[in-house]
């Protein structure tokens, strides 16, 4: 008895089976709106194809081979009627010129003998079976066929009671012979519309790249250059939304910028005044105090206006991974630390300069304050720029390796806390990472420390 909790246990069983087939197609498909479009135009115009070869080769292209097949065994067993009904010459020479001449038949009569064995018949050969069942019907007399040794002519033998008949027809009068025609005009046609349907595709699907493009770009602080809405309506509409994101974008920006150096002029203006009144003060014991805390807001206020203002102003340029590395090196040096480095891939990169040196800088100095050693390997390929820091120091604990990139967040025991420290360190190499597009992420170190990853689209 079927029940509804059987039927819910098969259904249950059968989907793993379906999802498996989804994600194998989803693995095997492509996965480019470009190829996704000439998918959908092409699958559905080879299936029609497909069924309208597979009908046409079943109804019109077997039918009129029976038919052609039927008329030539009928021609055959007319002439084989005569032979034996009237009387003929010796050698069959009036019998022959009608056969030539009114069935376009090469006919001879051979003496009584034996029909040769029979052939392998072709394996895709349609007309061979119905060849052989026309003449079954019509004639019942033994029979030798051979429709593969003259690749233009088919051969007939028909056994009569004391000799042999010989037919030679031409394979057009027994097979549909132009049925290929059919199938060039039918493939022909369909590559013609498949080479106008990429055209038309190229043309749609270009504006989409040039958009994702211009936003790649945005992503990594560039200017696209020349980027206009083209396309269909939908395409355009969202370069138009693109290009209004934009502007609100780097108005907002501009506004901060311009408001946050306002502040810091103020306010560098009052600390000018601090030191020079501690200046006028001469050197004094009790003001010492007071030169450091003025030195630790000149330092805070440097690092609050370089984190709000996130070099976002800085053009694109090149710069080598080995030059940053060995001034890296000359700084551990002179601190008494270890230093290795190693690159794999070019050696010149292309990033903001001065954004980029202050990130490697920041994450580099973070670990000569807290580590013994550090090693440093860049690998640049064509798709990305990662740049790996293992160093053998103290380590964040994993719940807090996210909150370090929060600005001003600080731990009793953190890594980016010292007596000048401002808690914005690493949120200011993340947010220049970002800048470029990528990110930067940390994990445990082999050297027993911390790991931190740059990892950038090149």
């Amino acid at each position: 008895m079927v029940t509804i909790d059987s039927l819910r246990r098969e259904d249950r069983t059968s989907a793993p089976g379906w999802r498996s087939i989804v994600r194998w197609l989803r693995r095997r498909l492509p996965t480019g709106l470009y190829a996704r479009s000439l998918l959908i135009i092409i699958i559905p115009m080879v299936l029609l194809q497909s069924v309208v070869a597979a009908v046409f080769m079943e109804r019109h292209w077997q039918m009129v081979t029976e038919r052609l097949s039927l008329a030539v065994t009928r021609d055959i067993a007319a002439i084989i009627e005569i032979i034996e009904t009237y009387p003929q010459n010796s050698d069959y020479s009036e019998i022959i010129r009608i056969a030539r001449d009114q069935l376009s038949l090469q006919i001879s009569i051979e003496p009584d003998g034996d029909l040769p064995p029979p052939r392998v018949k072709p394996f895709f050969s349609i007309l061979d079976g119905i060849l052989s069942d026309e003449i079954t019907d019509e004639i019942h007399r033994p029979f030798w066929i051979d429709t593969v040794g003259n690749s233009n002519l088919v051969e007939i033998r028909i056994k009569l009671d004391n000799k042999i008949l010989r037919v030679l027809t031409k394979r057009s009068q027994t097979y549909a012979s132009n049925t290929h025609i059919f199938i060039v005009w039918m493939v022909g046609t369909s590559l013609v519309l498949i080479g106008i349907s990429i055209l038309f595709l190229r043309g749609q699907i270009r504006p989409i790249l040039t958009l994702a493009r211009a936003a790649e770009s945005f992503g990594k602080g560039q200017k696209p250059d020349n980027f206009y809405p083209r396309g269909a309506d939908e395409v355009r509409r969202a370069g138009l939304a693109f290009i209004l994101m934009r502007e609100r974008i780097e108005r907002q920006i501009e506004q901060r910028t311009a408001m946050l150096s306002g502040v810091s002029h103020d306010l560098r203006t009052i600390l000018t005044r601090f030191k020079l009144q501690l200046a006028l003060a001469g050197d004094n014991p009790d003001l010492h105090g007071l030169n450091d805390d003025v030195n630790d807001m000149q330092t805070m206020l440097e690092a609050y206006m370089a984190f709000a203002r996130g070099e976002v102003e800085e053009d694109v340029g090149q710069l080598k991974l080995s030059e940053i590395f060995a001034k890296l090196e000359s700084d551990f040096a002179l601190h008494g630390k270890k230093f290795n480095y190693s690159i794999e891939g070019d050696d010149d990169i292309s990033v903001r300069p001065n954004a980029f040196m202050r990130l490697v800088t920041n994450l580099a100095s973070n670990a000569r304050r807290y580590a013994d050693s550090l090693d440093i390997e860049a690998k640049h390929n064509a798709k990305w720029l990662t740049v790996i820091f293992d160093d053998d120091g103290p380590g964040i604990p994993e719940k807090n390796r996210e909150d370090v990139f929060k600005p001003f967040f600080r731990l009793d025991t953190a890594r980016n806390l010292d007596a000048s420290g401002t808690g914005l360190g690493l949120a200011i190499a993340r947010d220049i990472a970002r800048s470029h597009g990528g990110n930067v992420t940390l994990s445990d170190s082999p050297l027993g420390g911390l790991r931190a990853t740059i990892r950038i689209p090149a």
